[in-house]
């Protein structure tokens, strides 16, 4: 008698799917929980390399960059309606390994929208922007017409159209104060690190290094936000490069001016002293808004990250 053939049923193979479905939908989470660990650890690296591209700027220049410059150019005196809105990391590139984007691509004494700064504008700095964020490259800025103080266009006014330019993913810290409201009433002057036409030294952060915030993430899903700087007339200008913290991490009010980011469990900071924490989205509002005032003499009892 032919021996007979030995194989599985039809049951058995339900079975062993079923089997082979559940394992990998346990595989799965834990795969994912072990990809966002990286994609956050280097997050925090990036932060890093900007800490530490801001200390050696403040070395080499005796201050940090301002948060974004704008001078009237005719009279080369500080303008909020003038050129060129350059911000503060187009000025740290050289420390970052972008020694010819700095050098070669961006024409500083020009305005942003300048067509000798196409290029430029729209160049992606690998370090600016978040492994965990899917929008990793460039966005259009909308907004309505810029002209200089005289009320005539000055040539590089931005005058409403598109304009492309490259995403970050990291912002100065303006401090507590409406932006809006601080550009009309103040100069646009914050009580953070980062300001219009800020001229911020470490001796200045009277509050400690080290209990001192300077950048943070802004996620896409957000607000988009740019490298390059505030470009006069646009949409949110000032909030592209800056930031406040009125509200919590990651909290959908006043959107386009706060912090965010794309990790479940908090956002990431750069403290003046050049180390780098995860804020909880859990953060108490007052010590949140405490850690970023440059000079605020406010008492924390407790740091969200001791």
């Amino acid at each position: 008698m032919p021996a007979r053939k030995q194989g599985f049923t039809l049951v058995e193979l339900l079975v062993v799917i079923a089997i082979i479905g559940i394992l990998i939908g346990l595989l799965l989470p834990a795969v994912q929980m072990v990809r966002e660990a990286a994609r956050k650890t280097q997050c925090s690296n990036n932060l890093k390399q900007i800490g530490l591209a801001l200390h050696m700027h403040h070395d080499s220049l005796g201050k940090l960059p301002a948060g974004w410059s704008t001078i009237d150019p005719h009279t080369q005196r500080p303008d909020p309606d003038g050129h060129p809105g350059w911000g503060w990391a187009s000025h740290i590139l050289p420390y970052m390994e972008q020694t010819a984007l700095h050098g070669k691509l961006i024409h500083f004494d020009e305005s942003i929208t300048s067509p000798n700064n196409a290029q430029a504008r729209v160049t992606l700095v690998p370090t600016y922007l978040c492994p965990s964020d899917p929008e990793r490259e460039r966005f259009d800025l909308h907004g309505g017409d810029a002209h200089d103080h005289d009320g005539h266009d000055d040539g590089h006014s931005y005058d409403g159209a598109d304009l492309e330019v490259a995403a970050c993913h990291y912002i100065g810290v303006f401090g507590t104060v409406d932006i809006h409201h601080a550009c009309e009433e103040d100069d646009c002057r914050g009580d953070g690190v980062f300001y219009r036409n800020s001229r911020t030294r470490f001796r200045d952060i009277r509050d400690g290094l080290s209990h001192t915030l300077v950048v943070g993430e802004r996620s896409s899903r957000i607000a988009p936000s740019t490298w390059v700087g505030a470009v006069v007339g646009a949409e949110h200008g000032p909030a592209r490069v800056v930031g406040i913290a009125t509200y919590p991490p990651n909290s959908r009010d006043d959107q386009y001016h706060t912090f965010s980011s794309y990790h479940t469990s908090g956002v990431h900071f750069l403290s003046a002293d050049g180390s780098v924490r995860l804020i909880p989205d859990t953060i108490d509002g007052g010590v949140y808004r405490a850690l970023t005032t440059r000079e605020g003499n406010e008492v924390i009892d407790k740091l969200p990250f001791d």
